[in-house]
């Protein structure tokens, strides 16, 4: 028995909260969108790839409640903090972070070279405690928020072909313990999500080949493909009012791999 995947929860305290996603305009980014969109939530996001944000933003708008995109390097940490602006400008004060952005390409350890590193770094994880630190003040103003990490598992397997990508997404995890401590006084939650390996369009196109479909059958637990809309169902729950004693915790949604 799979489930009813197309009917998800509907998560009254979402509806008109102003959601902030970063990576927004494909794979698990998308699938975040589309879901806070569907519970009435005023989202915003950001991503580099302008033609599919766009295409998201006009697709969305048809069933009544589109997305606002702000076309973003995240590397930028200055161009990230006038998009949280004007998010806000837009959607009022930010009320869930989604920190999902990222990119994992894969390389070798001998091939890494000091800007490589950086910007590794700059990518996957200083974004994040960036985005948070921006979102903080309209949070504590309003007497909570929730804040979501994107790690990955892969820095619990040790992935070998991307030693970069699995450091950056250990220290997410230790990030996340970090300013769950210190923001809690604010009743401001910060958690982390933990993807397995997730269908999107990108992974599937470039490394789901037979190899991979066995790995899969391997070490996942249960016999089904994770899909983005699996992660957001997950996200959507860290971030409504259900999840309120929810905070400096590991949420790993990984078919069992783990």
């Amino acid at each position: 028995m799979t489930g009813d995947i197309d009917k998800p929860a509907i998560y009254p305290s979402l509806k008109s909260k102003s959601v902030f996603v970063t990576g927004g305009g494909s794979g698990i980014g998308e699938s975040l969108v589309r879901h806070f969109c569907a519970q009435g939530s005023n989202v915003a996001f950001v991503d580099m790839a302008e033609a599919p944000s766009k295409a998201l933003v006009n697709e969305l708008a048809a069933s009544g409640n589109a997305p606002v995109f702000i076309s973003c390097d995240l590397r930028d940490i200055e161009a990230l903090r006038s998009a949280v602006a004007s998010a806000v400008a837009t959607n009022g004060p930010i009320d869930v972070l989604c920190n999902n952005a990222g990119n994992d390409d894969r390389h070798q350890t001998g091939d890494v070279t000091v800007e490589y590193w950086d910007d590794r770094m700059a990518v996957n994880v200083r974004h994040q405690f960036f985005a948070a630190q921006t979102v903080r003040p309209y949070m504590k103003a309003q007497g909570g928020g929730s804040i979501i990490n994107f790690g990955s598992i892969t820095w619990m397997v040790g992935d070998a072909d991307c030693p970069a990508y699995v450091t950056s997404k250990a220290a997410i995890w230790g990030m996340t313990r970090a300013l769950a401590r210190e923001f809690g006084p604010e009743r401001i939650r910060v958690n982390c999500m933990v993807p397995g390996w997730v269908m999107t369009e990108r992974q599937m196109r470039l490394w789901l080949d037979e190899a991979g479909e066995r790995q899969i059958a391997e070490r996942q637990c249960l016999p089904d493909r994770l899909q983005p809309s699996d992660i957001a169902r997950m996200a959507l729950f860290l971030a409504a009012d259900d999840s309120r004693m929810c905070t400096s915790q590991q949420f790993i949604v990984d078919g069992g791999w783990i």
